[in-house]
């Protein structure tokens, strides 16, 4: 862990577990950030490939931005999500690599995975795997991905540099790394650092 790392990793992870397990368990619930396809409706996703999906692959749909209007994902192509959550990036990340490709969700909420899991085998999508894992410590071998995905995680994350270094090492020679995150560019007191009700509220 580097030594900048002023919160506890462990809290913190704590912390996002609980915050987003409300969110799979109760998506219509009152959270602190839009949820569901009203979010996706603004944040430009194609409208086509969201209208496929059932409700229950969109609505804990928490992100912050839309990854793949950085770059088109190719058929074929190997694509890791971090952070994956309930699973809306990878179901779409699994529709635009189509059956030749392989998208792995990782997440660390159990709740979450349950539900991605549970969608993907509704949706009967062979290519599209979910795995527990940290942002930190992504099960994916070495250089395997063409591309690593995220949206609105990496700032919940105690050690950037840790994640930063993970996906370096899971992409293939010439991959791409296409996110989405909440960057603040004003300096913050380190004592608002150190407090982890701030990191997730």
């Amino acid at each position: 862990m580097s030594d900048e790392v002023l919160v506890d990793a462990e809290l913190l992870r704590a912390e996002v577990r609980q915050k987003y397990k409300e969110v799979a368990v109760d998506p219509h619930g009152e959270f602190h950030f839009h949820t569901g396809r009203p979010l996706v409706a603004r944040l430009g996703y194609d409208q086509t490939m969201v209208d496929a999906l059932p409700d229950v692959a969109v609505e804990s749909f928490a992100g912050v931005a839309n990854p793949f209007s950085i770059a088109a994902l190719a058929a074929g192509e190997k694509v890791v999500d971090i952070g994956s959550g309930a699973g809306f990036d990878s179901f779409i990340a699994a529709g635009l690599v189509g059956s030749a490709g392989k998208v792995v969700g990782v997440d660390m909420t159990i709740e979450m995975l349950d539900k991605s899991r549970s969608t993907a085998a509704e949706l009967s999508m062979s290519q599209l795997e979910f795995r527990e894992g940290l942002a930190e410590q992504l099960p994916v071998s070495d250089g395997w991905a063409d591309a690593v995905i995220s949206n609105g995680v990496f700032n919940l994350c105690a050690d950037k540099q840790a994640v930063f270094d993970e996906v370096m090492r899971v992409l293939r020679p010439g991959g791409r790394l296409q996110f989405a995150d909440i960057a603040n560019g004003a300096e913050v007191p380190e004592e608002a650092v150190r407090d982890i009700d701030l990191w997730t509220a």
